[in-house]
């Protein structure tokens, strides 16, 4: 394109990549799925066990410091946040959803790790269902694919 140079992300294999998975054990029958998911998508592109770390937080709102305090460590190439906030489970799903979010984009901008949000933020148990597994795919698994996508190409810069 006219001398133009063109940097992009591609899904390689993965065997030289360090994740580290941050979990949510609220609505853990949907959490676990995507996790499920996750975990295939890594180990289908090459990453082997000794490569991820699972940690568990009690919910959304508490994945941004478990990620801040990944991402300064060193030890991670990229972090994949996985959860789940349905607007009927709780009555104050924006405060939750919110902080989730702007926390994990806060990570990512303020150490350069990229943090992928895999956390669901739905109207409904049925919706989080949906994109656990059936319908409209597995979320867990795109965030997996997203997260080798960002490496590669964080490391082309």
């Amino acid at each position: 394109m006219n001398g133009i140079t063109i940097i992009e992300g591609a899904v390689v294999p993965a065997a030289d990549v360090r994740i580290g998975i941050i979990a949510g054990r609220f609505n853990s029958f949907i959490v676990e799925q995507l996790e499920r998911g996750c975990l295939e998508t890594l180990r289908r592109h090459g990453l082997p066990d000794s490569a991820i770390t699972l940690a568990r937080v009690p919910g959304a709102y508490e994945m941004p410091v478990v990620a801040k305090k990944m991402a300064k460590s060193g030890h991670y190439d990229g972090i994949i946040a996985l959860g789940a906030v349905i607007r009927g489970a709780t009555p104050h799903f924006e405060q939750v959803a919110g902080a989730c979010s702007h926390g994990l984009a806060a990570v990512a901008t303020e150490t350069g790790v990229p943090v992928i949000f895999g956390v669901l933020t739905v109207e409904s148990i049925e919706q989080a269902i949906e994109r656990a597994g059936t319908k409209a795919g597995n979320k867990g698994a795109e965030a997996a694919v997203t997260a080798i996508e960002m490496i590669s190409l964080l490391r082309q810069i």
